[in-house]
């Protein structure tokens, strides 16, 4: 039981977390029960006194005030109109040292992209056309470290003459092989 509040905290404080399957299924009823809880605690109003009973009812299996408070302000009201299924389910596969097959819970509404931060950066940034292949993306990340070259200036790359081809290089000698038979 008290495995099932640690990860009813950890769920509704962060909104996404990875567990195992069976621990995900029993995770589930358990945080829908919360956020009912909180939702008719709420659509009670202040009149009956029923949010600080719903408080309380909450706050036997989430320990954690600032867990509440965020219930309370934040997820139930978001749910307001929902009228149940609050989270999400989502498979991952298999875990590596036991096989034990892994499941993402999330709260609905609350999709987290652990790209998102880059993401933003990037779009401040403005519109660079991206390398496509992988030659491009790294010639790319060469520019990025030498530092953006001037029109006109050459690298110390560029300035050596290429060997063979057009370009007036001596073409390669490649030694001849001798034969077994020496000829």
């Amino acid at each position: 039981m008290s495995m099932l509040r640690n990860q009813a905290t950890a769920l509704l404080k962060y909104e996404h977390m990875t567990t195992t399957v069976p621990k995900a299924k029993e995770l589930r009823p358990f945080v829908e029960r919360l956020i009912t809880v909180a939702k008719r605690g709420l659509a009670a109003g202040e009149a009956n006194g029923r949010v600080l009973t719903a408080r309380r009812l909450v706050m036997h299996d989430v320990q954690d005030r600032d867990v509440v408070t965020k219930l309370f302000d934040t997820i139930a009201p978001r749910f307001a109109s929902r009228a149940g299924g609050y989270t999400r389910l989502l498979r991952l596969g298999f875990r590596r040292g036991d096989s034990a097959e892994v499941a993402r819970v999330e709260l609905v509404g609350s999709e987290f992209n652990p790209r998102a931060k880059a993401e933003t950066e990037a779009q401040g940034e403005g519109a660079k056309p991206k390398a496509t292949g992988v030659g491009a993306r790294l010639r790319a990340a060469a520019e990025r470290l030498r530092g953006k070259k001037e029109p006109g200036e050459r690298t110390e790359n560029e300035a050596v003459p290429k060997r063979g081809g057009a370009k007036g290089g001596a073409p390669r000698q490649r030694p001849k092989k001798q034969g077994a038979k020496g000829g």
